[in-house]
């Protein structure tokens, strides 16, 4: 609830890409970044004669986003014709769904501030995408048609959405299904994934919806949150001033960061809905309909509850290791090679994940470190096996964290075992009491100042000391035991 009293009503309709091989009604290859308008022909371009023939594929991923989110499949759905004029839509109609859909009354469930959250989802339906149009600098326009015909599924949420964080983390819920099932790739930036927000607003306690705008070209996660909160305010402060909320559609400016008004909101019978006359209702099998539900993967909220009961790790760490499939496929061939379930997670989360965006990809010669290619892979550093051997010598203080760190990134870099590269690079860790004395001794001399001052009672700087000592032994220096001495040897 606004600190002025108002709530949000807000409803999202997501459009997502299917990565079907050829076009949804066509033999055109589906596929991102050709060459402008080299992948058409007759039935994407909507010229006389051409008749559409339906993708049985497509189908199959619309009914497994169905049964992955709970909807009700239909038996029997009915395409329809959405009349509207514009450049990229070059049938002047696009091939949808209407009042017989595909899929209906689903939810989709997650966890937001330590409570979960669900939210009902109305239909999900099969429909062709638009062309796209690219704006030149000298104001005028080219319209790409190779994307017609791409399919898509939108899927349409009850208006039980609350708050911007609630619409973002919802979203960010249907990508992670969508990615498990390797039906869409939710590439945002590309326009795979593509999200309307319709959003209204009401007094706290009130029942009535209160008039309702859109708004499109948001293409982030930030943006959905973003323009959310732009169109409560300005929503708010146009009610509290005693004006009133047209129905109109808003569009995004990523760049100024701000709605700019694009017409007034379409209603249904704006579009001229009417059964498609080229192709027949479509009738989906029971026995089809069981086959596909039992090729579900677990989803990621039934994992994400799993790995937290089954491994005992912290919410959090659940969270981010099943979002996405392949990494927490790793994390659990790394706790099934041994390695103790939250430093693996540890791992995991920070070198692991952090290598992957930054460091080279693991050696090709090592068969455990690569899966799958295409947008649905996983490519790690290490293999689950290998790295679970580091883990191991860190659980048992055989090599400190910051030396293992070290030895991590050598692994990588040359394929070897935890142990064969501790012991080359001379990482293990070192608790012989004289050889860290030696070293304290060392610090405490170059450092008197700060001595000084831990002996006046700024103990705080026992951190300082022994990461001096870490410096000194290459990582390799017992970081408790170092502690201790260092008590001992400044006298507290």
């Amino acid at each position: 609830m606004n600190e002025r009293g108002y709530e949000a009503v807000i409803g999202l309709e997501v459009h997502a890409q299917l990565v079907t091989a050829t076009k949804i009604f066509c033999g055109c290859p589906a596929v991102y970044g050709a060459d402008p308008n080299t992948l058409v022909c007759p039935v994407c371009l909507g010229l006389p004669g051409a008749l559409p023939v339906l993708n049985r594929e497509a189908v199959a991923m619309a009914v497994r986003m169905g049964l992955a989110t709970g909807c009700r499949v239909a038996g029997l759905s009915v395409f329809a014709r959405k009349n509207y004029f514009y450049p990229d839509c070059p049938k002047n109609y696009q091939i949808s769904m209407y009042d017989r859909p595909l899929c209906e009354d689903g939810f989709v469930e997650f966890e937001l501030g330590g409570e979960w959250r669900r939210v009902g989802i109305e239909r999900i339906h099969l429909e062709e995408d638009a062309g796209k149009l690219l704006h030149d600098a000298g104001g005028g326009s080219l319209v790409d048609f190779n994307r017609c015909g791409v399919p898509l599924i939108e899927i349409v949420s009850r208006p039980e959405i609350r708050s911007p964080e609630e619409a973002s983390t919802y979203l960010v819920t249907l990508r992670r299904i969508l990615r498990y099932l390797e039906i869409c790739d939710g590439n945002m930036e590309e326009g795979s994934l593509r999200c309307d927000v319709n959003v209204s607003v009401r007094r706290a306690g009130e029942t009535a919806l209160g008039t309702k705008t859109e708004i499109k070209n948001l293409n982030s996660f930030r943006a959905v949150d973003m323009g959310i909160r732009w169109e409560m305010d300005r929503q708010i402060e146009t009610l509290s001033k005693g004006g009133r909320i047209e129905q109109v559609t808003n569009l995004w400016d990523a760049a100024s960061k701000r709605l700019v008004e694009m017409r007034s909101k379409e209603q249904a019978h704006d579009y001229r809905y009417f059964p498609e006359p080229d192709l027949r209702p479509l009738e989906v099998a029971a026995e089809w309909i069981e086959a596909l539900r039992r090729s579900l993967p677990e989803l990621p909220v039934d994992r994400e509850r799993r790995l937290r009961r089954h491994y005992g790790i912290p919410p959090y760490d659940a969270s981010v290791l099943c979002g996405e499939k392949g990494l927490a496929d790793y994390f659990e061939a790394v706790a099934g090679a041994g390695a103790d379930a939250k430093l693996a997670a540890n791992w995991i989360m920070r070198e692991v994940l952090e290598e992957m965006k930054s460091g080279p990809a693991a050696p090709r010669s090592d068969p455990g470190a690569v899966s799958s290619a295409g947008p649905f892979g996983f490519e790690a550093p290490l293999d689950p096996s290998r790295l679970a051997g580091l883990i191991a010598l860190v659980k048992k203080n055989a090599v400190s964290g910051s030396a293992a760190r070290d030895a991590f990134k050598e692994m990588v870099r040359s394929g070897e075992t935890a142990e064969t590269v501790v012991a080359r690079l001379g990482l293990a860790q070192e608790s012989d009491s004289a050889a860290l004395e030696k070293w304290i001794d060392e610090v405490i001399a170059e450092n008197p100042d700060e001595a000084a001052r831990y002996r006046a009672g700024k103990t705080a700087l026992l951190g300082f000391f022994v990461g001096q000592v870490m410096k000194k032994s290459r990582g390799t220096a017992n970081p408790k035991l170092t502690g201790e001495l260092v008590r001992v040897k400044l006298g507290t």
